[in-house]
């Protein structure tokens, strides 16, 4: 009798500090450079079709350093960076008005995991909140839409969640030590790259 194809299993790389495309091109270019077999990567995560070797494994820490990430193998720290993951997805998706749930449920429902246990892992971890983790990525993105300068101040408001331009407006003068409109006319405040906001 003929055995039925199994399905393939794939082998997934949690590795820390991937927040943006470029950074998925750079992890991309390092694991096709090993000749490695991959199936996909995103944010946070790349699947090869077979698992690496335990040579592979030590020469794919040594690429990933070299470029500023790190391959996580402990389950708590690829939990930590989940979270970081959803919460950079999130406002990157322009979707962070339309959700109608708070920020705790929305990870709790995607990580399937309980809030609590995020948050005090997280904190842990990290040093700060999820929701200071969250202040602090929005206000980054609004120095980048800021400095695009192709949306007005109420238009940024609405694209990252906030009830009005004040709310924004006071949580940017907290993180920066200026207004939105000081930043703009000032060069002084250097954006900060995503997996260093702390």
């Amino acid at each position: 009798m003929p055995q039925q194809n199994q399905p393939p299993v794939f082998y997934k790389l949690h590795i820390r500090n991937m927040v943006c495309p470029r950074c998925i091109k750079v992890v991309s270019e390092e694991l096709e450079k090993l000749q490695l077999p991959v199936q996909g990567i995103t944010l946070g995560e790349a699947t090869l079709t077979t698992e690496p070797s335990q040579q592979e494994l030590v020469m794919i820490k040594q690429k990933l350093a070299a470029e500023g990430f790190e391959l996580l193998e402990d389950p708590k720290a690829e939990l930590v960076e989940k979270v970081k993951i959803a919460v950079i997805n999130l406002l990157r998706s322009g979707k962070v008005e339309e959700l109608h749930v708070n920020l705790s449920d929305y990870l709790s429902e995607l990580l399937n995991r309980d809030y609590n246990m995020l948050s005090a892992l997280f904190s842990a971890a990290e040093g700060v909140t999820i929701a200071r983790y969250m202040v602090l990525q929005k206000i980054e993105m609004a120095k980048e839409l800021l400095d695009y300068n192709e949306l007005s101040l109420s238009q940024i408001a609405d694209k990252l969640g906030y009830s009005s331009v004040a709310h924004l407006s006071n949580q940017f003068k907290q993180v920066t030590g200026l207004t939105p409109s000081e930043y703009k006319k000032s060069s002084a405040v250097a954006r900060k790259p995503l997996d260093q906001l702390q």
